[in-house]
C-alpha cells in the first residue's frame, strides 16, 4: 500500500530539515511509517495476504536500519523521530 501524494507531501514538509529535502533519514523512516499504518490497517481485512506481508516486513526492517543509522550519528534527532511517530524503543 502505498501513500497517497497529499499525505506524503504533509510527512515529507513536517519532517523534512530543509525545503525539498527527501532524502534524510527523518524523512525517509516517517514515509516508511506511513506505509507500515498503512499496510497494518490492510491487514484487519486481509488476513491471508502473504504478499503484502512479506512487504510489510522488509518495509520493517529497512526502518530498522534506517533507525540504526540515525542512532548512531544523530542521537538528539533520534529521540525526537521516536517521540514524534510514536514508535516504541
Amino acid at each position: 500500500m502505498s501513500v497517497a501524494p497529499g499525505r506524503k507531501a504533509e510527512v515529507i514538509k513536517e519532517f523534512a530539515k530543509k525545503p525539498g529535502d527527501t532524502g534524510s533519514p527523518e524523512v525517509q523512516i516517517a514515509i516508511l511509517s506511513e506505509r507500515i499504518t498503512n499496510l497494518t490497517e490492510h491487514f484487519k481485512s486481509h488476513a491471508k495476504d502473504n504478499h503484502s506481508r512479506r512487504g510489510l516486513l522488509k518495509m520493517v526492517s529497512q526502518r530498522r536500519q534506517l533507525l540504526d543509522y540515525l542512532r548512531r550519528s544523530n542521537e538528539a534527532s533520534y529521540k525526537s523521530l521516536i517521540d514524534k511517530l510514536g514508535i516504541r524503543r
